[in-house]
């Protein structure tokens, strides 16, 4: 059996709007395994973004419980959570949230920096390598395309060498060509590595390449896809 590196227990989240209680989870429970490739898919509004930001300690659930590599990570404060996302989670977003003023070596040393690793700028040097980027690396973001964007980012969440990778639409603002490109480029850091990757899309073709696909509707799993292969 593989070891759960992730486990979701009856997760549900509730936003107010306008005085009206709006669900958005319910009870979603599941568990992914060390090293697996896992898809969360649906269609738009399904909640895919909202389990994503649940499971990676981006949000806090209104009920239910994370538990992170055996640890319940649901009321952690923010200090302790926001180190736990820097020391065993890399997050890669659809708009890729680089910061303006770092160019591409400094965006992917960023993570590192902030842990005090004396090795940051190697391992930036040795991740742009690997995605073709070391030319461009005093290159600023506004200077990049959506793709070298996106490889920047990916480099980003990977410094730390995280336990867990999320990606939420991370071929979202990208054409076709760029998009197939991305998610070669994940499949095979998640092989080399051996990280868990937890992607949310809307896309069947990306879906496809997972070694499971996690399908929400209306907030809830379906199909019984919440254990794990």
């Amino acid at each position: 059996m593989t070891e759960t590196i992730l486990e979701a227990r009856k997760l549900a989240k509730t936003y107010t709007i306008n005085n009206s209680a709006i669900l958005i989870l319910d009870a979603v429970s599941l568990t992914i395994g060390q090293g697996e490739f896992a898809v969360i898919t649906g269609d738009s509004g399904s909640g895919k973004t909202t389990l994503l930001t649940l499971l990676s300690g981006l949000d806090r659930p209104t009920s239910g419980r994370v538990i992170l590599a055996g640890r319940d990570i649901t009321d952690l404060d923010e200090d302790s959570l926001a180190r736990l996302r820097n020391e065993q989670i890399g997050f890669v977003f659809q708009a890729f949230h680089l910061v303006p003023s770092l160019n591409a070596m400094e965006n992917v040393m960023f993570p590192a920096e902030l842990k005090g690793d004396r090795l940051a700028r190697d391992k930036a040097s040795a991740l742009l390598h690997r995605v073709g980027l070391w030319e461009r690396r005093h290159h600023f973001p506004d200077q990049l395309s959506g793709g070298e964007k996106q490889r920047i980012a990916i480099c980003r969440a990977l410094i730390n060498s995280p336990r867990i990778l999320f990606a939420d639409e991370p071929t979202g603002n990208l054409d076709s060509k760029n998009s197939d490109a991305i998610v070669d480029l994940l499949a095979e850091l998640h092989r080399e590595q051996g990280a868990t990757l937890v992607l949310a899309t809307h896309s069947a073709g990306i879906a496809g390449r997972a070694q499971r696909i996690i399908r929400l509707s209306d907030g809830r799993l379906s199909n019984g896809s919440g254990s794990s292969c």
